[in-house]
């Protein structure tokens, strides 16, 4: 009485995004989650598409006005998804992209399916199968041909639907089932659906079986939402059969399968109601009536009206049975109404037959509809068949007066090609020659910071020396003036020896031992002015302290400084020192203008043979996939690979930033 077929939602193309910004991907996740409100997934759709239309017109922003088409589709918004459609259709035209193309006319095939518009839905598939073909694209070719043989399908074309079937398997005879497991699912889910159609009952229940292998061998998909698909079919399969206990094993199969992840609630109301149902025809009364109030419930909260027929047909087969007259007329009644509103023809001739075993006294007025409507109902059949065919013909004939026109024209298109290569080579020689002359500015660049840091070398030698030269004047001073006077008191003071009294003794004992105390002490100040203090060799440690104390005098975040005095700066060259101090200033800079952060901690130690520059803020932190393009990080990576070295980062948002450079001292010794 009814056949369902498994409409899973759209799929993004692309696994990876190509990031224009932080949100998108952000906005693109949220549309397809199907636990987020209907609203709230429409709203963050939106909000990307925003974004999308501010966008040039390339490759990628095609791509993603894609993914707003498919997320459309998912809410069932068709006004909106055949906007994006017929939007990204214009841009592939207008930038020559065959591929979008094709894509686009696919994706209009699907609405005008959807919306039951049958022979514009055949025309756009039939133009995205042939620009594939003309691409060698298999895949998206048996994408379409699966699309076009579930149109023929739901029009009852089941002998044309099993025909484009077996043209995808003959497409991908031999290929593996792992590598094209959907294509081989989707053919034989049809296969199925196409033999139940036509009353070949043993033939649908052995491909809908193959197609639920091919779900069990190869975890194709959403397995938990696309297996309870095939379980329903397969389930109406054997109600078909009136095998109503073999049919009900797998209406339990398939509501397990959708309570680990209910994507789509209409086909868990389906599973609901036929399991019931079932029950009701193995006079199982537990449960009933509330499974198929549970399900009717489900359904009127979605826009999608499958099943919702069924389930009101269901109830009032239920009351009957009860010789509740009244209810059973009245979902009878709903259920008509119903499908009128809809305008599904084969709907409404199992709803006229129900109401007239219902009603008897009417039987007469609703077997004249009935048969009114399906002598329609089968002219409008043939109709479509003759439709389909004279769509393909005159599609064949543009196609040949344009490969006339593209003859005519291939000279012009020589010609221009021509031009354009032409052009092309002059373009190439000017870019090499400003690539030229963007590698000598850089290497004058180079030049000109190793001379500046040179000078700061000098610059802070000169201050050491004259510190240097100050400290020896001053421990001079202390060891031959104040030490010699201190020593003639000394031995002025040995002279008393003369004296014997106790006095006098007395005297002479405790001045000489505190005269030898500060004898002691001078001596080691002297030695302590003397001493050179700092290990670093040509001040670059005095550099980068100036950096930190100007960095801790301009701004209010705490900094913490180490600097490891095992490293021998004497063995590194002075491009090292350069890059170092850079990636050092450009890293601050960054936090100062960006980060927002309380703290910022410098590290420079050795490990085994490498210097190791470790600076990490407690900042508002940032995407890395994103900001590995800004020029602040592209210098320091270019700096710290100049030096041999490894650069890295690591930060999430809200988490704050580490920035990591290791470079070796090996090969890196000053000459």
């Amino acid at each position: 009485m009814f056949v369902f077929f498994g409409c899973t939602p759209k799929k993004s193309d692309n696994k990876t995004i190509g990031v224009v910004n932080d949100s998108l991907p952000f906005y693109f996740s949220l549309a397809n989650d199907f636990n987020q409100p209907r609203a709230k997934r429409q709203e963050y759709v939106e909000k990307a598409e925003r974004i999308i239309l501010e966008q040039e017109n390339d490759s990628l922003n095609r791509v993603n006005l894609f993914k707003v088409a498919n997320r459309y589709f998912n809410l069932n918004n068709w006004k909106a998804y055949k906007q994006a459609v017929d939007l990204v259709l214009e841009n592939s035209e207008k930038s020559a992209d065959t591929v979008s193309v094709a894509k686009a006319y696919g994706y209009l095939g699907d609405y005008y399916r959807v919306r039951l518009v049958s022979d514009s839905s055949f025309l756009f598939y039939y133009k995205a199968e042939k620009m594939y073909d003309n691409l060698d694209n298999k895949y998206q070719l048996a994408r379409t041909l699966i699309s076009k043989a579930d149109l023929l399908y739901k029009v009852g074309d089941f002998i044309g639907g099993e025909k484009e079937v077996f043209k995808v398997l003959r497409l991908i005879n031999g290929e593996a089932i792992q590598e094209n497991k959907e294509i081989f699912y989707d053919s034989y889910n049809i296969l199925g659906l196409v033999y139940n159609g036509m009353g070949d009952y043993v033939n649908a229940i052995n491909y809908h079986e193959k197609a639920l292998k091919v779900l069990e061998d190869n975890d194709v998909g959403a397995t938990s939402q696309t297996m309870a698909i095939s379980y329903l079919n397969l389930g109406l399969v054997y109600m078909n059969l009136k095998n109503y206990e073999k049919a009900k094993t797998y209406f339990q199969k398939g509501i397990k399968q959708q309570l680990i992840d209910i994507q789509d609630p209409s086909i868990y109301a389906m599973l609901l109601d036929n399991y019931g149902y079932c029950k009701f025809k193995l006079e199982e009364n537990e449960g009933l009536p509330d499974l198929f109030y549970q399900s009717m419930k489900i359904g009127n909260g979605l826009k999608k009206s499958s099943g919702i027929f069924v389930n009101l047909i269901h109830l009032s087969e239920y009351y009957e049975s009860k010789n509740d007259r009244v209810k059973a007329l009245d979902f009878a009644n709903q259920a008509l109404a119903f499908v009128r509103k809809t305008n599904e023809r084969h709907d409404i001739l199992v709803a006229l037959k129900h109401i007239a075993t219902i009603e008897p006294q009417k039987a007469s007025v609703y077997t004249k509809e009935y048969i009114h409507i399906n002598e329609e109902l089968q002219k409008e059949e043939r109709k479509m068949g003759e439709k389909f065919s004279r769509i393909q013909y005159e599609t064949d004939q543009i196609k040949g007066e344009n490969s006339d026109l593209e003859a005519k024209n291939r000279k012009l298109v020589y010609f221009f090609t021509a031009i354009a290569i032409l052009g092309m080579f002059i373009y190439i020689i000017k870019s090499q020659k400003a690539k030229n002359r963007e590698l000598l500015y850089k290497q004058q660049q180079q030049k000109a910071n190793e001379d500046i840091y040179n000078l700061m070398i000098s610059q802070q030698n000169t201050i050491e020396a004259n510190r240097v030269q100050e400290k020896k004047r001053v421990a001079q001073e202390l060891h031959d003036g104040v030490l010699g006077r201190m020593f003639g008191v000394r031995m002025n003071l040995e002279g008393l020896n003369q004296f014997n009294d106790d006095l006098a003794i007395t005297q002479r004992l405790d001045y000489l031992v505190e005269l030898k105390k500060i004898e002691q002490d001078i001596r080691e100040i002297s030695h302590d002015l003397n001493r050179e203090k700092s290990e670093l060799i040509n001040n670059f440690v005095a550099i980068v302290d100036n950096l930190f104390e100007e960095q801790r005098k301009t701004f209010s975040v705490k900094l913490f400084s180490s600097i490891d005095s095992n490293i021998k700066w004497d063995l590194a060259v002075n491009s090292v020192k350069i890059n170092l101090y850079r990636i050092i200033q450009e890293s601050l800079q960054n936090i100062n203008k960006y980060a927002n952060a309380t703290s910022i901690k410098v590290d420079l130690k050795k490990q085994e043979n490498n210097i190791l520059l470790t600076i990490t803020d407690d900042g508002a932190g940032f995407n890395v996939n994103l900001k590995k393009k800004g020029i602040g990080l592209q210098n320091m990576i270019s700096r710290a690979k100049e030096c041999q070295g490894e650069f890295h980062v690591k930060s999430k948002v809200g988490e704050g930033t580490t920035i990591t450079v290791s470079i070796p001292l090996e090969n890196q010794i000053a000459s």
